[in-house]
């Protein structure tokens, strides 16, 4: 059994709870089914939110990993674009406008539907959810790394999407902490640019 990379596994986590915790569409799925449905319903929707992102991590990891080993070059084009995007999600989020995120209806386009289909499915088929994926794993996976390390990255996002949507549904619903982090969205949003500035540049200079 191979070590594993837990520089890689560390920083692939960062990104993922970066990810997870900035306010966005996935944030007031979750509410508006634990709202609609009760704390039952919440979690259902965040377990099936953290299900369609776990798939979409693990495919990441696996299939860039297989590329990285078989076309090089192409993978080093692929963690170029990375940075690219990196910078450019850094862009959006400190420049998103955090009224059109309140102005999101929460009471009834969720009505009639399961949680966990409606969690899956903002997950899964969300393409923005893939090219983030995309960008951080590109940067931070390396040649040669063991199955263990590749599965570990791609459990890790899912329980820590997982967990993060759960804890929403469950804990802070309904409190002021949640409300805090709504009303502050703008100041989470600018320091998650910040990280994926500084992230992407150490990225380029490694690659110089």
């Amino acid at each position: 059994m191979e070590p594993l990379a837990w520089e890689a596994i560390l920083a692939a986590g960062t990104f993922f709870i970066l990810g997870a915790t900035s306010p966005g569409p996935s944030l007031i799925v979750v509410l508006r089914n634990t709202l609609i449905g009760g704390r039952r319903q919440g979690v259902a929707c965040a377990i099936g939110h953290g299900v369609g992102f776990g798939l979409y991590a693990g495919s990441a990891v696996f299939g860039l990993i297989l590329l990285l080993e078989n076309a090089p070059n192409v993978f080093f084009v692929l963690q170029i674009l990375g940075a690219i995007l990196l910078l450019w999600y850094g862009y959006k989020m400190w420049t998103a406008d955090m009224n059109a995120l309140q102005d999101i209806d929460t009471e009834t386009s969720g009505l009639g539907r399961q949680g966990f289909a409606e969690g899956f499915a903002i997950a899964f088929f969300n393409p923005k959810i893939a090219l983030f994926l995309v960008a951080v794993l590109a940067t931070v996976l390396k040649p040669g790394m063991g199955f263990e390390t590749k599965l570990a990255i791609g459990l890790l996002g899912m329980v820590i999407d997982m967990g993060w949507y759960v804890l929403v549904a469950v804990v802070l619903t309904g409190t002021s902490v949640l409300e805090t982090l709504r009303a502050k969205g703008d100041i989470v949003y600018k320091l998650t640019a910040i990280a994926l500035w500084v992230f992407a540049g150490t990225v380029v200079t490694g690659l110089l």
